[in-house]
């Protein structure tokens, strides 16, 4: 009896068990994906107009990003608590709306409402915080993957939940909102004691390798079944029951990953928590502790990063220290003497913890900030015009590309941490390289848009929602390698700031000016002669054809894509020694 309690202890203080609830947890936060569903249900009981209705999805978008105050919560009370706080925010802000969607209660003036929704969506910005920073934390050795699946897996929550209405299968539309309010709300709290940081556990395991290959083949078989139920309920007319039957199978494959805990827990790992505390200390070491560690040994001043040549960052980590050890000793002999005046560094260095307010007086912060704001800006801009592009090049299933792009996003969110950790894992080489692969194959995307050739949809469509999808798994994991994971929270949540703002760039200013600009133009050329009643101008939208309508904004996109590409290459140059420090010693 004794022995499966303390099994049962192993289970719960299992950061796999933790990985696996949070997974769970994204899969249903991604409340913003689910917007462009329930809009037309506020739209038509309430009686909004289409400005009215952006002006709530900009609320939504600014909830969606702004996490301020979730990182900094996340720091300061138990992880559990922030993600009550979250599932509280989600269930008000969704609820109210439900309740005067529904006329229990009266109608709030717009201003109200924008500040329902803004409260109601910031809920997630709490389930993707408590996630990222416990399992970030839970594996240090392993960032890339851990936030590519967590950050893929909320990708893909617009899609689970929207199937999950589907089954309930209520004539009710405004169902949608209750379920919004009430669904992730219920498996957060359900899971909040669960996910946070665990002691120990945090070694590489020689069963770590097969565990994430799993991961990764249920991520790809959940993709492709997802898709193949978005085809089937578009092409085909399916029974209820059937669609009971496909969501039954996706809950299946949801619960599959609770395996891995269990088998490493009763089957597999032997290894205790007493046990694995007692572990040598260069097994438990953190990249960032074997960085401060680095640089403590170095003891990096001043004058050794002005005299020291450039070749000596790219010795091996044991030559490298060697040779900077002899040129301090020479420096510190013409210090005795008065010849140099010695200063150390004031502040953390790269790779050790940073606060928010140190990092952004750093210029690789910005470097980061810029490249996300123009590479991730310019994908959002396609994501939220997708309808429109597809409209004017003739394409009558609109939605058919945006479910594509929902899956390549999710894809391209695992591939992005993939990738880029075996780029720093058997290569020591900076993981901004691989968000500089991502934005080459979103400059390519654009570019096909303006081009508009038979079939480029499809393609620009694939390479747009993986370049996307991949910053979101390359960039968190960046900044925690160069900025510490003491306060990964806060960092995030500033980071995550470049998503609405180079929507409102790119997306409200240049793609839509250019669009009326061009149908406007069309109008005028095809001499519909309702200007002079007025009546063109307010109860007509103004609608473009052809591949004019996008022809300059994707080639503006391309452009900007292309400015990132190099800001990343920057920033990769920058942190060579940086990635050498944390990465380098395993290859050694």
């Amino acid at each position: 009896m004794r022995r499966y309690q303390g099994k049962l202890s192993g289970l719960l203080n299992n950061r796999w068990l933790v990985f696996v609830a949070a997974m769970w947890v994204q899969s249903c936060a991604g409340i913003g994906y689910l917007f462009g569903s329930i809009s037309p249900v506020i739209k038509a009981s309430l009686g909004y107009n289409q400005r009215q209705l952006a002006s709530l999805g900009v609320a939504k978008d600014l909830g969606d990003s702004v996490g301020f105050l979730a990182g900094a919560l996340c720091e300061i009370l138990p992880l559990w608590a922030a993600m009550l706080v979250g599932a509280l925010q989600n269930f008000v802000g969704y609820g109210w709306v439900w309740l005067i969607v529904t006329g229990r209660l009266p109608a709030l003036p717009l201003w109200a409402m924008c500040v329902l929704i803004f409260v109601g969506t910031n809920g997630e910005t709490y389930f993707n915080t408590a996630a990222l920073v416990s399992c970030v934390q839970n594996f240090p050795k392993n960032r890339g993957p851990i936030v590519g699946i967590l950050k893929g897996f909320a990708g893909l929550s617009g899609a689970i939940l929207t199937q999950v209405y589907a089954m309930i299968h209520i004539p009710d539309h405004a169902a949608l909102i209750f379920m919004v309010a009430v669904g992730p709300s219920m498996v957060v709290i359900a899971l909040m004691f669960i996910v946070r940081p665990v002691g120990g556990h945090r070694q590489v395991r020689p069963s770590d390798k097969s565990s994430f290959m799993f991961v990764y083949s249920i991520c790809l078989v959940l993709a492709s079944y997802l898709m193949g139920i978005m085809l089937l309920e578009d092409l085909i007319d399916l029974s209820h029951t059937l669609i009971v039957v496909l969501t039954i199978v996706l809950f299946c494959l949801l619960l599959v990953p609770i395996v891995i805990p269990l088998l490493l827990t009763f089957y597999l790992d032997g290894t205790s928590p007493v046990e694995e505390c007692l572990l040598p200390e260069t097994q438990q070491a953190e990249p960032s502790k074997l960085a401060q560690n680095a640089e403590q040994s170095e003891v990096i001043l001043s004058e050794v990063e002005d005299e020291k040549p450039k070749d000596v960052d790219l010795l091996p980590a044991l030559e490298r220290q060697r040779r900077i050890a002899q040129l301090q000793a020479k420096l510190f002999q013409a210090a005795a003497v008065g010849a140099v005046r010695v200063k150390r560094i004031k502040g953390p260095h790269r790779g050790e913890d940073f606060t928010l307010m140190q990092a952004l007086i750093k210029a690789d912060f910005w470097l980061i900030f810029i490249s996300l704001l123009l590479g991730a800006g310019s994908g959002l801009t396609v994501i939220d015009n997708l309808g429109q592009m597809s409209q004017s090049l003739g394409y009558e299933e609109t939605h058919i590309f945006v479910s594509m792009i929902s899956i390549w996003n999710f894809l391209g969110r695992i591939g992005g941490g993939y990738f880029s950790e075996i780029i720093v894992r058997d290569h020591a080489y900076p993981r901004p390289v691989a968000l500089a692969g991502a934005q080459v194959l979103m400059a390519i995307g654009h570019f096909l848009f303006a081009m508009a050739w038979p079939g480029t949809m499809y393609i620009g469509t694939l390479l747009i929602g993986l370049g996307y999808g991949a910053h979101w798994a390359i960039v968190p994991a960046a900044a925690s390698e160069l900025f510490g994971l003491k306060n990964f929270g806060a960092l995030y949540n500033f980071l995550t700031i470049a998503n609405p703002a180079g929507s409102l760039i790119f997306s409200g200013l240049i793609a839509s000016s250019i669009y009326d600009y061009e149908a406007e133009k069309q109008s005028h050329e095809h001499h519909i002669g309702l200007k002079l009643t007025g009546k063109f101008l307010y109860d007509s939208p103004l609608k473009c054809e052809g591949a004019i309508c996008f022809f300059l904004t994707s080639l503006i996109m391309s452009g900007l894509c292309l400015i990132a590409v190099v800001l990343s290459m920057i920033l990769v140059y920058r942190t060579k020694i940086v990635y050498a420090n944390l990465y380098g010693k395993s290859q050694t």
